[in-house]
């Protein structure tokens, strides 16, 4: 009966021993074919913003579009490449037609620390006038009541 006590033990035993380079093996395998969400290209969110251009750059097909959010002066430069959209009206432009100040709505992603455009919307310039009329219209006080 010891013998075959023995015999279970030093089975089992050797079984234990063997089974640990496949967890191993098995181990690096998943870590080396499973990429990390951070490095992919896609994992970045969209992100947007809305403001003036403020800085065309053409050697490096960039854009500087600059918002004021309360007190503070956002800037965001952002990259124009083969894959961007860039709309005026629903016509396509070029980034020849982006120029300073000029009303843009960006649509861009963060890839290996630059921000990368997806979209370029171009709103129309509102008439001189109808900017004269509301600032008039905002500088008028209402009547008073006798």
């Amino acid at each position: 009966m010891k013998n075959f006590i023995t015999i279970i033990v030093s089975i089992l035993f050797t079984f234990a021993i063997s089974s640990i380079p496949f967890a191993i093996g098995e181990e690096k395998a998943v870590s080396t074919t499973l990429p990390v969400p951070s490095k992919l290209p896609y994992a970045s969110k969209v992100r947007q913003i809305t403001g003036g251009v403020s800085a065309v750059n053409t050697t490096t097909n960039s854009i500087t579009v600059t918002k004021k959010i309360r007190d503070k002066v956002v800037e965001a430069v952002v990259t124009i490449d083969d894959k961007t959209e860039i709309m005026k009206q629903k016509e396509k432009k070029s980034f020849a037609d982006v120029k300073i100040g000029d009303k843009v709505v960006v649509k861009y992603t963060k890839v290996d620390g630059k921000n990368i455009a997806k979209s370029i919307t171009i709103k129309p310039a509102e008439p001189e006038s109808k900017e004269k009329e509301k600032q008039i219209e905002k500088k008028a006080k209402p009547a008073r009541k006798k």
